[in-house]
């Protein structure tokens, strides 16, 4: 059978993926990589552009009953119609769809993807309380999240750097943090460092935190389209306006990588979670195995030792709240999902009995 090429992230053990696949016992079948998603089209390359070959091996297919994203390993029709198969995923990126009729449905932002940089402006205060809710998400995708502070440049003060690091590091303990320009440089090479070998990293974050001003750094390119920033504020404006799978250039010390560029992700809602919000809250659950009571609310009960550790300073009420919240907001959801999941089976009862 043809294997997919290793360049765009082909191995092993995506092999023996492959080898399972119901599409592996046709004889003209190959899997492809999804680089581009346009309104129900997929844009899938079997072989890169590169240097040699500018055009590579590309095909534009409909995603008729797919759930397809960028990132995904496909196979497509015999007639280079469709999308076939998707290949069962490693790692996927999902929040719950934010458009109206939807809001029991997955969105889908990237697939596949090794390593997820959660991008944060370090010319103001990180957001503490949307970096929480995406690192429930990152976790939950089955990617090793880290977080980038960008606009290095546009902060002379390095008390000030620091600063705005440790409030990163109060509310995510367990992840990398790296500080980045854009504009200068700064910081770069680490972000590439974790691409090579043709791993595949995803950039995440709000509109105008200057992310498309690092994938345009990284790739040594204008991939992506970047506006002025505003008075005041210093925020950009948001220019990315579809998930991209960008090539990583070669360099002499290693193997190139691929990059996803997303939109500016406006509202950040939690889908369902597996162990995301234990490994986001890490320092509050090591907490809770300490509280007298298995069942503690960490409210009135005595013995409570997250209670003892806001009372002392230890812990951000803040952040207790925080979590409170999310783990709320999860079980609605998971409500919400089994609600619709029943409305289904009624509507198709009924439509079987007729």
């Amino acid at each position: 059978m043809p294997a997919g090429d290793q360049s765009l992230g082909w191995d092993v053990t995506w092999e023996e993926v492959w080898s399972t696949s119901p599409s592996s016992g046709r004889a003209s079948a190959r899997p492809g990589r999804v680089a581009r998603i346009d309104r129900g089209w997929s844009t899938v390359w079997f072989r890169p552009p590169s240097p040699a070959d500018p055009v590579g091996d590309v095909i534009r297919v409909r995603n008729i009953g797919a759930d397809v994203a960028v990132g995904d390993w496909v196979v497509v029709s015999v007639d280079d119609e469709r999308v076939e198969h998707v290949l069962p995923r490693r790692s996927a990126f999902v929040r719950r769809a934010s458009f109206e009729g939807q809001r029991a449905e997955a969105h889908t932002i990237a697939a596949n993807i090794d390593d997820v940089f959660l991008v944060h402006s370090i010319a103001a205060p990180p957001n503490q309380r949307r970096l929480e809710r995406e690192l429930v998400l990152a976790f939950d995708s089955g990617a090793q999240p880290a977080v980038v502070l960008s606009k290095r440049d546009l902060l002379d003060n390095d008390h000030d750097v620091e600063i705005r690091v440790q409030s990163v590091r109060d509310v995510a303990p367990d992840v990398d943090v790296y500080v980045v320009s854009g504009i200068r440089g700064d910081g770069l090479e680490a972000l590439r460092e974790r691409a090579r070998g043709y791993r595949t990293i995803a950039l995440l974050g709000a509109s105008g935190v200057g992310k498309s001003t690092v994938v345009n750094a990284l790739v040594g390119d204008v991939v992506q389209r970047t506006a002025e920033v505003r008075e005041g504020d210093q925020r950009g404006r948001h220019t990315t306006t579809a998930t991209n799978l960008v090539a990583l250039p070669a360099d002499p010390i290693g193997s190139a990588g691929w990059l996803v560029d997303t939109p500016g992700v406006r509202a950040v809602s939690l889908w369902s979670s597996g162990h995301g919000i234990e490994r986001a809250f890490s320092d509050i659950f090591d907490l809770m195995d300490h509280c007298r009571f298995r069942d503690c609310k960490h409210e009135e009960e005595p013995g409570c030792a997250v209670r003892q550790a806001v009372e002392a300073g230890d812990l951000d009420p803040r952040r207790l709240e925080s979590m409170k919240n999310l783990v709320a907001e999860e079980a609605a959801l998971e409500d919400e999902q089994k609600a619709r999941l029943k409305a289904e089976d009624r509507r198709g009862f009924r439509r079987r009995k007729k």
